[in-house]
């Protein structure tokens, strides 16, 4: 059966082709209706899309007919695509002022010889764009055409620089929300194209501040933090916590000034303090960091300490945690994790294999961008970001200095020159021929 998409959008072209479908684009020749009346939102949308269905099923003899409509929300008033270059300008200033909500409507025609069968559907994402300044949009518009683009932006593109954060799905914001789209499928009995699409159903895609690159993810953020909160119960009846209230009380202020200005602010941090004397940090998923209490008595000051806790932070805000789980064989234990009752024995030993995985260390990639996020975030916190470089400079002396132990923050780390030269980057500042050797001697 032939599948065609009723819309002229490159954008939802590019989604259908990356997943496999093979269609005919024909777009409907409808005017889309932009008061809504006495009609909510979300049925606005899907009006919009059946009556583009329906437009495009006069024209075939059958088949599967795709349509959707994006409008954009802020403050009650409807934002469609710019009628021209003005009015993309003043939508896309206006829209950055403050959040915004992105609604999609869905309509699926399955088309036979003796009968019609209608599916609709909606979703919607808010959106959470920084101030763009007019000289910022220009050189946006200059290099991306708004005029085809609900709001004026493109989150898959360039405008991705523009957005502090989405609460939603990802698709819904690219203009065609593909997780609603194979539920349409399954609901009109479409089996062959729910295999094309089988592996959307288990997922959603989120764009990833921390890394600019729109990512999939098995589990939501909901699901993170009981994952987060099942191995802290197991790091609590493991590990010994610190008795000091002063130490404590120094890495919770702290601690709570980087989450602040984090980019990933839709989670509670935890910060605690173990009783260990190796120097030695280590992150979970959901927001919970550790510091051995050995660390903080080799930082210099509390500038070190941020920068070391920033770097804790940038793993949770890239979701490095969840990436590592998604990727071990033994991915039952992430539906342990979740899905069993607190205070099992199944629970406690998913979550010892876990916490055992965040100990052996994250990839050399993964380390350099908390490197590089911990720098922003100290900065941003008000701190030193340069300290980064003192407790890094640190860690080598101590490195050359000590064996390796079981749980040692710098087993897995890379080389000290190579972490100290993003930072420098981070920072702005002038790479030398030192920062690209890799060699750490043994001191004689």
């Amino acid at each position: 059966m032939k599948i065609y998409l009723a819309s002229n959008s490159k954008a939802r072209k590019k989604l259908l082709e990356k997943f496999g479908l093979k269609f005919k684009v024909l777009p409907a020749k409808v005017k889309e209706k932009k008061s809504r009346g006495n009609l909510s939102y979300s049925q606005l949308v899907k009006n919009n899309a059946r009556d583009k269905a329906k437009e495009v099923a006069g024209r075939v003899n059958d088949g599967i007919i795709i349509a959707a409509d994006t409008i954009c929300v802020q403050n009650g008033k409807i934002f469609g695509k710019p009628k021209n270059m003005r009015d993309a300008r003043n939508m896309l200033r206006r829209l950055s002022s403050k959040t915004q909500w992105l609604y999609t409507g869905l309509a699926v025609i399955k088309k036979g010889k003796d009968k019609e069968k209608l599916a609709l559907d909606y979703e919607k994402t808010k959106v959470h764009m920084d101030k763009i300044s007019d000289t910022e949009i220009n050189n946006y518009f200059k290099q991306v055409s708004p005029l085809d683009k609900a709001g004026s932006f493109d989150i898959q593109g360039k405008g991705a620089f523009f957005i502090k954060k989405i609460d939603g799905c990802f698709y819904n914001v690219v203009g065609l929300p593909l997780k609603k789209l194979y539920h349409i499928f399954k609901k009109l009995g479409l089996f062959s194209l729910v295999c094309v699409v089988f592996c959307l159903a288990g997922c959603s895609s989120e764009y990833n501040l921390a890394t600019k690159q729109e990512e999939k993810y098995y589990y939501s953020t909901d699901q993170e933090v009981k994952i987060g909160r099942a191995i802290n119960r197991q790091v609590e009846h493991e590990l010994k916590f610190t008795n000091d209230p002063l130490q404590k009380k120094r890495v919770e202020d702290i601690g709570k000034k980087i989450a602040a200005v984090s980019d990933r602010k839709e989670i509670d941090y935890y910060f605690q303090v173990l009783e260990d004397d190796t120097v030695n940090a280590v992150s979970l998923p959901g927001g919970y960091v550790y510091v051995n209490s050995g660390l903080l008595d080799r930082v210099s000051n509390d500038d070190e300490l941020a920068c070391v806790l920033a770097h804790e932070v940038g793993h949770i805000v890239a979701r490095h945690h969840i990436k590592k789980l998604q990727a071990m064989q033994s991915y039952s234990i992430l539906r342990l994790l979740v899905a069993v009752a607190p205070g099992t024995a199944e629970v406690g030993n998913a979550a010892d294999v876990a916490f055992t995985q965040f100990l052996l260390g994250f990839s050399r990639e993964d380390e350099l961008l908390a490197d590089q996020l911990g720098t922003r975030y100290a900065k941003l916190a008000g701190y030193d970001p340069h300290a980064m470089i003192t407790f890094l400079t640190k860690l080598q002396d101590i490195n050359r200095r000590m064996p390796l132990q079981e749980r040692s923050y710098f087993k897995t780390h890379p080389y000290v020159p190579d972490r100290i030269r993003v930072v420098k980057q981070e920072l702005g500042e002038r790479i030398n021929f030192d920062d690209y050797i890799n060699i750490e001697q043994k001191p004689h």
